[in-house]
């Protein structure tokens, strides 16, 4: 097949990529459609370019120690299947999950080094486009989903928000290795509307986390901003059992108050619920996937009765917990560990990428505590765009020598 053919799918996989930010704020589902279309052009783009190294460039990844730990992790998953009680819900999970998971690994691995440059500025042009179409939305009652039919409330721009929180820092630093500094600027720039604007404090709390983070990478020397981003990561995991009890004794009513648009109480509330789950199994955890009917689970009935109406929320909004309910002590220990190899990946790059990647994890992390289904394709699918956009101004780096 000819090079201008590889060419073509590679500008058609990095248009689908880039305008992902913008395609989920009309649909707030799209993005693992969108990742995985990208994902088969590029992957078709590697095939009529040089065959022979596709598999080289999936595989090696996974022989170090990071891949090794994150295989075992769903290793975990996949053999925690066999002691779920509902084999139809853990089914529907590993199918929304596992193909997301493996169009994010594709992209990532592959599209890096073969974006043009035409996918930077529509990228920049897509998040515009996003931030004004939900600071406008929500501030004229949602005109566009009444438009098409959709459903008019406040929350459909939640994910959006999200996506744009961990796409925008990576982005932003495609655009500055490209010779763009003012688009760079301009990118986060137009991102904010759209995330202050949104009602979602998940994504407000990642923007935070995100920047304070990037702040401590640029402010600190190397080993210090690893060590104080690995200590949250692993205060993340540990506590997470015991997230619902510590709120109930450290968190003062005031700070209810302020915080009841964000359902504090009820999410203190779902917290301890699964966390005395966690107590009552730890060891192997309820099964993967079980969240949407963890009330129905043998587990449930070994809880004190007052707590068990939580269990039925659908997940803990806290994706280390749902770990821990789900995978138990052995799924907890390989997460730490998957994070905290990945970690100390990070600490090879260069200062801009080191400062970009810990301001994902932040954020990443942030979202991770408070929000959202572990296993929901969505999440998948925008982490893994923006580990792609990463990447990408990584290679860039080391092609124009910059450090």
């Amino acid at each position: 097949m000819p090079v201008n053919a590889a060419a073509g799918f590679y500008g058609a996989g990095a248009a689908a990529l880039a305008l992902m930010p913008l395609v989920m704020t009309l649909a707030n589902r799209s993005s693992p459609a969108l990742v995985a279309v990208a994902a088969l052009l590029v992957l078709a783009g590697r095939f009529a370019e040089a065959p022979r190294g596709v598999a080289r460039l999936l595989v090696a990844p996974l022989a170090t120690p990071p891949g090794i730990a994150a295989l075992a992790f769903l290793l975990w998953c996949l053999v925690s299947c066999a002691w779920s009680p509902f084999p139809d819900v853990t089914a529907r999970a590993a199918r929304e999950f596992g193909p997301t998971l493996v169009a994010a690994y594709l992209l990532a691995r592959l599209a890096p080094g073969r974006i043009p440059d035409f996918a930077g500025p529509l990228a920049l042009a897509a998040i515009a486009a996003s931030g004004l179409l939900i600071a406008v939305g929500l501030a004229f009652d949602l005109p566009l989903q009444r438009l098409l039919g959709q459903r008019a409330i406040a929350f459909v721009y939640n994910r959006p928000a999200m996506t744009l929180v961990l796409v925008m820092g990576p982005l932003a630093l495609v655009l500055w290795r490209t010779g763009r500094p003012l688009a760079a600027l301009a990118l986060l720039a137009v991102a904010l509307p759209g995330i202050l604007r949104s009602i979602s404090g998940a994504a407000m709390l990642g923007l935070a986390a995100g920047l304070a983070t990037a702040l401590v990478a640029w402010l600190l020397p190397r080993r210090f901003a690893i060590g104080l981003t690995g200590l949250g990561l692993g205060l993340a995991v540990a506590l997470a059992p015991v997230e619902g009890d510590l709120l109930l004794r450290l968190m003062p009513e005031a700070a209810h108050a302020r915080l009841e648009h964000s359902s504090s109480r009820a999410r203190v509330a779902i917290a301890r619920s699964f966390g005395a789950a966690v107590a009552a199994d730890p060891w192997r955890g309820a099964g993967f996937g079980v969240a949407p009917r963890f009330a129905e689970a043998p587990v449930a009935e070994r809880i004190e009765p007052e707590l068990r109406p939580m269990l039925a929320v659908g997940h803990p909004h806290n994706s280390f917990l749902q770990v821990w309910s789900e995978l138990g002590l052995p799924g907890a220990v390989l997460l730490a560990l998957s994070l905290l190899l990945a970690l100390r990946a990070v600490a090879g790059l260069d200062r801009p990428d080191r400062v970009a990647a810990l301001g994902l994890v932040g954020a990443a992390a942030a979202i991770a505590f408070v929000e959202h289904n572990a296993w929901a394709a969505w999440w998948t699918a925008g982490l893994g765009a923006a580990i792609t956009w990463l990447r990408e101004a990584g290679l860039r780096a080391q092609r124009s020598g910059q450090g």
